[in-house]
């Protein structure tokens, strides 16, 4: 999987969240898109994702070299995110096996094993409503991580997690994303010290 963007540009009303960007992101290799709160992390992300249309420049998808067009784009591409919601009236279980209905998990992992390794195996029959927003970030985490897709998405991926949470995701990235594309959004150097490139979007502002 390659994305490439370019000549890209995002804006609200007058205001640019980022031009001019040029940038190719490849499959086996992790990038950190990186910035102040507020900068627009989250908005380059989601345009990468194609859930954000640009305003201006192109963002394209490849995979083996054959185009993806952007109403399919999202069958590649897995996210976690702190604006992605849960069905809190499910199970830990039901929801991620209503997920994989959409988007299948790795063929070698079972459900129950994909809750055991995020440590929740214990509250499998405990609605999510009831999770602590630690564990909802598991839930999440889970969701994207283990989808049997070329691309992980992960925009501030250890919000509410504690130290053991954060362990816990540096393990998750070191046994199943090597070689998947995954770009991490985010402030906090512990959520993206693996990723070999660094974009400052900062230096995509217009001054």
């Amino acid at each position: 999987m390659q994305i490439t963007l370019a000549d890209a540009g995002k804006r609200f009303n007058r205001d640019w969240i980022f031009k001019s960007l040029d940038y190719t992101f490849v499959q086996g290799n992790a990038y950190a898109i990186i910035g102040n709160n507020g900068s627009g992390k989250s908005t380059l992300l989601q345009s990468i994702s194609g859930a954000v249309e640009l305003s201006a420049g192109q963002c394209n998808w490849s995979m083996d070299l054959a185009k993806i067009s952007t109403e399919n784009v999202f069958r590649y591409m897995a996210i976690a995110a702190p604006s992605l919601e849960l069905v809190e009236e499910m199970t830990a279980k039901e929801f991620l096996n209503f997920h994989s209905v959409f988007k299948p998990f790795v063929s070698h992992l079972s459900i129950n094993e994909i809750l055991e390794l995020v440590q929740l195996s214990s509250a499998t029959k405990k609605q999510i409503r009831y999770f602590s927003s630690g564990m909802k970030q598991r839930v999440k985490l889970a969701q994207a991580i283990f989808s049997d897709v070329p691309v992980i998405l992960l925009d501030e991926p250890c919000t509410n997690l504690d130290r053991s949470g954060y362990n816990l995701y540096h393990q998750l990235i070191k046994d199943f994303c090597k070689e998947k594309l995954v770009i991490v959004s985010s402030n906090d150097e512990e959520e993206y010290f693996f990723c070999s490139e660094k974009i400052d979007i900062r230096d995509y502002k217009i001054s």
